[in-house]
């Protein structure tokens, strides 16, 4: 236990941005008796685990950031899977902005394509069940090199999105968009070539010992090299800039509206059972790992979890900002862990339930705590 806990403190990393050195309330939960904390903590090497955990002070009017990290590297890979659908929602919000006659609420379909929407339902549709056609479509209307390129000029970056989620397609040109400009009017816009995405270098780019592909299995690692790369620290700075963009500068900021942002934010944190789902099938934690991912109960009122969750190849990640409006209180979160005993993709075969959703949820518990007896002081 002596070697662990002298790890955790090594593999720690505290960058302040405040003037007062806070608690390392990460460090603390981490080096947690739970069970669903400990048995992890324990193998690290085998669950991938990157943390940053962000505390919140104010003075003055003015909000001050502390972030903590653990395990943080860019340069070792994990799959985001579909919390790439937070930036994606946020720049179509952008792009209509450039266009006098869109709004966030008008109709159009994709070509081909029989179901009509708008960027705002599409945005409450990711956000309430990560729904992957919502985003697919945001994709047609952005294309990829755009995606990436608008986060690279916000300052945010390493990132590097390359496919459409829930279905795999080496189509890289886009699909045209119909738009309807009026009841009796409706414009098309032009297909997208995007450039073949170059191979990721990166550590850990080729997982575990086996895969399936077309029911056949492959006795070699799965290579991650043609996918989606967005790291910890570009997911938090998405998430510090729709929550804090008085924090960044103008050209760091996501040009949206006011309206847009309030939309954005009342998605994010909005279970899926007051969006009309069935809370059955889609409880209050479907989407929301943090402190209440191993429960099925309705998630309080006073607490807001405003985030984005991904899992896919047994890989869980959570990011999200934690307000609990009752207690006064609020950090951000942002976590992945992988979940695969047996070293073999594309089995289904993956410990979510068993291990990954009970970490995150008591990781989450145990920063509330902290922040909770820190606020009453």
């Amino acid at each position: 236990m002596k070697h662990c806990i002298l790890f955790i403190c090594c593999a720690i990393i505290v960058s302040c941005s405040t003037e007062k050195q806070s608690s390392n309330f990460l460090e603390t939960a981490l080096a947690s008796k739970n069970p669903k904390i400990k048995r992890v903590m324990d193998s690290l090497e085998k669950y991938k685990v990157q943390i940053r955990y962000t505390q919140i002070d104010r003075r003055n009017d003015s909000v001050f950031f502390t972030d903590y990290d653990f395990q943080i590297h860019d340069s070792t890979y994990f799959y985001p899977a579909s919390t790439v659908k937070f930036p994606t929602a946020i720049l179509a919000l952008e792009k209509i902005n450039q266009t006098d006659s869109l709004t966030m609420y008008t109709k159009y379909y994709i070509e081909g394509d029989t179901i009509e929407s708008t960027v705002a339902n599409d945005v409450n549709e990711i956000f309430a069940v990560s729904d992957n056609l919502a985003n697919n479509r945001l994709v047609e209307f952005l294309g990829f090199e755009a995606i990436n390129q608008q986060l690279t000029n916000k300052g945010i970056s390493p990132v590097r999105l390359s496919h459409r989620l829930g279905f795999h397609s080496d189509d890289l040109r886009t699909k045209p968009i119909i738009i309807y400009l009026n009841d009796s009017t409706t414009g098309i816009t032009q297909s997208i070539l995007n450039k073949t995405p170059k191979a990721l270098e990166l550590i850990d780019i080729e997982k575990g010992k086996g895969y399936y592909e077309n029911e056949e299995f492959i006795n070699e690692p799965f290579s991650f090299k043609e996918k989606n790369y967005y790291p910890i620290s570009a997911q938090h700075d998405v998430l510090k800039r729709v929550i804090f963009p008085e924090k960044f500068s103008s050209s760091e900021q996501f040009n949206i509206s006011n309206e847009q942002r309030d939309h954005v934010l009342k998605a994010m944190h909005t279970v899926p059972r007051k969006m009309g789902y069935n809370k059955n099938e889609y409880y209050d934690s479907y989407c929301k790992f943090f402190i209440f991912g191993d429960s099925k109960d309705d998630i309080p009122e006073h607490i807001e979890i405003y985030n984005k969750v991904g899992f896919a190849y047994g890989t869980l990640t959570d990011c999200a900002y934690i307000k609990d409006t009752k207690k006064n209180i609020d950090f951000l979160l942002t976590a992945t862990i992988l979940v695969n005993k047996d070293g073999i993709f594309n089995d289904d075969v993956y410990e979510y339930d068993e291990i990954g959703i009970p970490f995150l949820a008591q990781l989450g518990r145990e920063i509330y705590q902290q922040e909770l007896q820190r606020n009453n002081h």
